[in-house]
């Protein structure tokens, strides 16, 4: 992932540090393009994440239309470290996709891990960021 897409995904979590903010990440030939945001609708948002129907067919619309295929999704933990949690495992309705997760729990410094579904759990995969 570029360094600069990497950034954008860390500010977009900073910019709702008492909610999860969630959304796509799209790839153009298996590397990641460009993030696509859509809002938290969920009842609890500082602890769970619930994407908005329109807004996931408006964002892999947007995706599809440029030629780029829906790679990642991502959320936010305000108040966890960024692993799966069983809400996290519960919710996933794109079980080929990566998980992208980042932590705000950590003081000065943000944290982002990628998982990818794996039968009933989730593994850890090796996230690269590029200049």
């Amino acid at each position: 992932m570029s360094r600069t897409l990497a950034t954008r995904l860390l500010f977009e979590a900073q910019k709702q540090p008492d909610a999860e903010v969630c959304g796509f990440v799209s790839a153009r030939d298996g590397v990641p393009h460009d993030m696509h945001p859509v809002a938290n609708i969920a009842a609890d948002p500082a602890r769970r994440f619930d994407m908005d129907p329109a807004g996931q067919i408006e964002a892999l619309r947007a995706i599809r239309e440029t030629g780029s295929e829906m790679l990642a999704i991502y959320h936010s933990h305000p108040s966890a470290p960024p692993e799966p949690s069983i809400h996290d495992l519960d919710g996933m309705g794109y079980p080929d996709a990566l998980y992208l997760i980042i932590s705000l729990n950590i003081k000065g410094v943000l944290e982002m891990r990628a998982w990818q579904r794996e039968g009933e759990t989730m593994a850890e995969r090796q996230l690269t960021i590029m200049d």
